[in-house]
């Protein structure tokens, strides 16, 4: 692996159903950390930057947290590195699901904390044939997306069309694999594997059922394991609540806002574990700065110094986090969609890292899907159905993207970037959605309303809340403009009242 230098009311019991679930997502974290469940994170200046002096522990804080933000998210998410080598994904998707933000209900998931570690006892991946053996023509689409800690890309080299065994490895290994392993080297010791099998295939034909038998016939096991059986370390399909309806995204912005020392003591756990890789020289000098003036983050209140520099590291981190979130929101072309290219290739543009990280967590680089992320209309206003009028979103026939595999519009609650509620639990339009209409000029349009209009057919309506929201256009393998990088979504049009 080659290191580079994201309504309409529903029911009483629905609504006790997300709480219950969000209660037990943060039980779970509970012990470690404190001040969960306090207010969201704080609106800070649009600029980032906070009035006034700094010395040096402001500066310290902000790099740090731009620097290494993403890695407080996979230190949490794999319990520190503890809950590796097991490949779990959740039984459906829905707005009880929180654990990893703007996730999207077109794919089947399933995914892994990968830790090779244990050098003469490497993890073994069983990938099965996406393809029916009694019909070789009917394949099951998937994609393996493979990265760092900090969510960079890197490639292994799996074909996604064929299946396979394949030993995880570190480079310069000199075990002894039996036949019909294939060896697979990953510079780092600790990474992240996320299996997405397509729901739909290109042409719009339901594979669910084969995309369901695809994910829950993934394997990972050590080789220890693997030798004894070689069915061990099945793929474990969970229900949502608690595994996967713990809001990282909201106990992050939460705690840099009401106890960022905290946050900071987090992060500092996370980047000196021993499944952090070995930082560059550029990161090793911004951690050793932040180590000598943080300390163990402990401050005396007694002391005018001590009280200056506390107070600067937690200006410096919100600080920091502003410039993460702004980044990402101002980010947008001339119809007020954001993009970025460089998912997954950040080269030392730390900043958009952090900033996917907190608006789209786990995306794929460019070649693989691009992503569009709207939170204003096309003449800059927020998007807001608070009224109960709704927004349209019209693709001309040009402006269809172009896509090998799907294009999809998904819309989120604000803050938190999770699905929608509602009683049709609808949460997606795509291009393989059963019926979707299409125009005689060949355009289509998307109908955002919180509750289906008599005159909007059911499979172009994507449901909104009734207050703010934000839209999501992906477009899994991209072609023409989009693959070029110069497509340029269409303007969302707020409904005529």
């Amino acid at each position: 692996m080659k290191r580079n230098a994201r309504t309409p009311r529903p029911e009483i019991g629905r609504r006790l159903g997300i709480l219950c679930a969000l209660l037990a997502g943060l039980a779970v974290l509970a012990s470690d950390l404190p001040g969960v469940g306090q207010s969201r994170a704080r609106a800070q200046d649009a600029s980032g930057t906070q009035a006034g002096p700094h010395g040096a522990a402001f500066a310290a804080s902000l790099r740090y947290v731009e620097t290494f933000y993403p890695r407080w998210f996979t230190y949490r998410q794999s319990s520190k590195g503890k809950s590796a080598n097991n490949l779990v994904g959740p039984a459906d998707i829905n707005p009880l699901y929180h654990s990893v933000v703007a996730i999207n209900d077109d794919t089947l998931y399933v995914s892994a904390f990968v830790d090779r570690t244990d050098e003469d006892n490497p993890p073994i991946l069983t990938i099965p044939s996406p393809c029916d053996r009694l019909n070789p023509s009917n394949c099951v689409t998937y994609s393996l997306l493979t990265l760092d800690v900090y969510g960079d890309i890197f490639e292994t080299g799996i074909p996604n069309t064929t299946g396979g065994i394949y030993a995880l490895t570190a480079p310069g290994w000199t075990g002894t694999l039996p036949p019909g392993v294939t060896r697979i080297d990953v510079q780092d010791a600790f990474t992240v594997f996320i299996f997405r099998a397509d729901k739909y295939s290109a042409s719009g034909q339901n594979q669910i059922p084969e995309a369901e038998l695809f994910r829950r016939s993934l394997h990972l096991a050590r080789l220890s394991e693997w030798m004894v059986n070689h069915d061990a370390g099945q793929a474990d399909i969970k229900p949502i609540v608690p595994d996967f309806a713990i809001p990282f995204k909201q106990i992050a912005d939460d705690l840099i806002a009401d106890d960022a020392i905290e946050f900071l003591r987090q992060l500092q756990e996370a980047v000196q574990s021993s499944t952090t890789p070995p930082l560059t020289r550029s990161e090793q000098l911004v951690a050793d700065t932040f180590n000598r003036l943080f300390g163990d983050g402990r401050f005396n209140p007694d002391s005018p110094i001590d009280r200056a520099r506390k107070s600067d590291f937690i200006l410096g981190a919100q600080s920091a986090h502003a410039r993460i979130v702004n980044n990402y929101l101002t980010h947008t072309g001339r119809t007020n969609w954001i993009t970025f290219t460089n998912i997954g290739n950040w080269g030392r543009n730390y900043v958009d890292r952090s900033s996917i990280t907190e608006f789209c967590q786990y995306c794929n680089n460019h070649s693989a899907a691009a992503y569009f992320h709207a939170f204003k209309d096309g003449q800059g206003a927020t998007l807001d159905a608070s009224t109960g009028n709704g927004y349209i979103l019209t693709f001309s026939k040009k402006q269809i993207p172009q896509a090998e595999r799907f294009w999809s519009v998904t819309a989120y609650v604000p803050e938190s970037i999770e699905l929608v509620d509602n009683p049709d639990n609808k949460y997606v339009v795509a291009s393989y959605t059963p019926n979707l209409v299409t125009r005689p000029d060949g355009s289509i349009s998307i109908y955002m309303f919180p509750e289906r209009p008599p005159w909007v057919p059911e499979p172009n309506w994507l449901p909104v809340p009734r207050g703010q929201f934000n839209i999501m256009l992906r477009v899994y393998g991209p072609e023409g403009t989009v693959a070029r990088g110069t497509y340029v979504p269409p303007a969302i049009k707020a409904a005529a009242p």
